[in-house]
């Protein structure tokens, strides 16, 4: 999509947090839905139980449906490399 790769980089000017930033490590999926309501309520609930401390190791994706596949909402949290990897 023309600009994403733009509005992606301000975004995350603005939260002051690029991937590079966070060191080595990955992406771990923690909950993943067809139901835009409980993804939210489950984004809520981790970051109120403060499961994720620092809102720049949490990613909220919207993965686009097709007519064949529905759309999916996937929450995400940084897990940095253990050291001496």
């Amino acid at each position: 999509m023309p600009g994403q790769r733009r509005r992606r980089r301000s975004l995350e000017r603005q939260r002051g947090t690029s991937a590079a930033e966070l060191g080595p490590g990955r992406w771990t999926v923690v909950y993943e839905t067809t139901d835009e309501t409980q993804w939210r309520t489950r984004a809520r609930r981790l970051m109120a139980e403060h499961e994720v401390r620092d809102p720049s190791m949490f990613r909220l994706d919207h993965l686009c449906g097709r007519t064949v596949l529905p759309t999916t909402y996937r929450l995400s949290v940084f897990v940095p490399d253990a050291p001496g990897r």
